[in-house]
């Protein structure tokens, strides 16, 4: 008969094997060079820089953007459907491993304490593009202790 710590044990084994399993299997991709598509969506997504942050903002609209909004618009315009929020972005597209990220990835992150709560777009050289609440649309370093302690995952959608 199992008890608690054995089950927890058992659990805890079973989902580290599955992810080194899945890690072996080779399903992350291999970074990339970066695209002349890429190049264009980050600098396309750069003219929207200092556009003011708003939570909830309206899909489509341009004078402000949440995270997800401001990744859904500047990806639909290259041709790109995502859905409306980080947490559903996340689920898109292939899981790149941090160490081979390339231009145009998602990057998410958990900054709400509990979930993936934030989307951004590599920018390369370690930066991202992102609407930060307190900076609206802009470039941030993600290799600072705040964005390396929050970081989740990635996704290639390009």
């Amino acid at each position: 008969m199992m008890n608690k710590w054995m089950a927890k044990t058992v659990l805890a084994c079973g989902i580290a094997g599955m992810a080194l399993l899945g890690s072996m299997a080779g399903h992350a991709p291999k970074a990339s060079a970066a695209t002349q598509q890429s190049l264009d969506l980050i600098s396309f997504g750069k003219t929207f820089q200092g556009t003011p942050y708003q939570f909830g903002a309206t899909p489509g609209i341009t004078y402000a953007f949440d995270c997800s909004s401001f990744v859904q618009y500047i990806l639909g315009k290259f041709g790109i459907d995502l859905p409306r929020t980080s947490i559903s972005q996340a689920y898109e597209g292939e899981k790149v491993d941090k160490a081979y990220l390339s231009v145009g990835d998602l990057v998410f992150f958990q900054t709400n304490g509990y979930s993936i709560s934030h989307v951004a777009i590599y920018a390369g050289s370690g930066k991202i593009l992102h609407a930060s609440s307190s900076q609206g649309v802009t470039v941030s370093d993600m290799n600072t202790s705040y964005w390396r302690s929050a970081y989740v995952t990635a996704r290639r959608v390009l």
